[in-house]
């Protein structure tokens, strides 16, 4: 395991990058199954109140995020307390990222159908810090001198150009990715718009054949396969006439 661990990392500077990931995933899966235990009603599990107040865990990520930044950049630790800090950013990421969905809306939506975010949220975030832990990283130009620097700064601006251009297109998820992986901004640039994206309500006329072409790749059977997933790993929302508290 520590062979593995050395040729995976080793040398790199990335082994605190790897623990972060490791704290990420590890912490998402067991706050997901402690809540979704909370809510089947499983006994000694319950939400914690302060005061009669909901403390929600995004709470304690956040602390944990800022105590873990705030001493790496303070003292700046030699491994393996680096990766330690690393490691214990993740935990508060995944706490914090997990219910990404109440920060975006200011309500409780844990358990509605816009509490999947949450999931598309910690779904982006393993995806580039793994992409970044393998080392693709086309915003570090710190190598490129000379002519050599002008056209990385070209292919950087190129890439945020297309990037944005696939958020336009109602695609947040590959335009994060995108960023690390440029060539998927190129696909994603290309490919057709959500119906209910602003690149559509601009490009797209009522009635036009693009305009139903996207329509029927975006439709209700696509959602579906996409909410399928998400209920999957974080679980299905509550019927409407439930609520969306925990």
């Amino acid at each position: 395991m520590v062979e593995f661990y050395q040729g995976m990392v080793g040398g790199t500077g990335r082994g605190p990058l790897l623990w972060l990931l490791i704290g990420l995933l590890l912490s998402f899966a067991v706050t997901r199954l402690v809540t979704r235990r909370i809510r089947a009603g499983s006994a000694g599990l319950k939400n914690w109140e302060l005061g009669g107040v909901h403390v929600h865990h995004q709470v304690f990520g956040i602390l944990l995020v800022l105590i873990s930044g705030v001493l790496k950049f303070a003292y700046h630790p030699p491994p393996p307390w680096v990766e330690a800090l690393g490691g214990s950013f993740g935990i508060g990421m995944g706490m914090t990222l997990d219910e990404f969905a109440l920060w975006l809306h200011l309500d409780d939506v844990y358990w509605s159908p816009e509490g999947r975010r949450s999931i598309d949220a910690v779904f982006v975030a393993a995806a580039v810090t793994g992409l970044l832990l393998l080392g693709l990283n086309p915003l570090d130009v710190s190598g490129a001198a000379g002519a050599a620097l002008g056209v990385a700064a070209a292919i950087l601006v190129v890439n945020l150009l297309l990037s944005t251009i696939v958020a336009l297109k109602g695609k947040p998820i590959l335009a994060v990715l995108s960023l690390v992986v440029p060539v998927l901004a190129l696909v994603g640039a290309i490919r057709l718009a959500k119906p209910t994206s602003p690149w559509a309500r601009w490009r797209y006329p009522e009635g036009s054949t693009r305009l139903a072409r996207a329509q029927r790749r975006f439709g209700l059977r696509y959602q579906r396969r996409w909410d399928r997933l998400r209920d999957l790993i974080g679980g299905a929302p509550s019927p409407p006439a439930g609520g969306a508290g925990r």
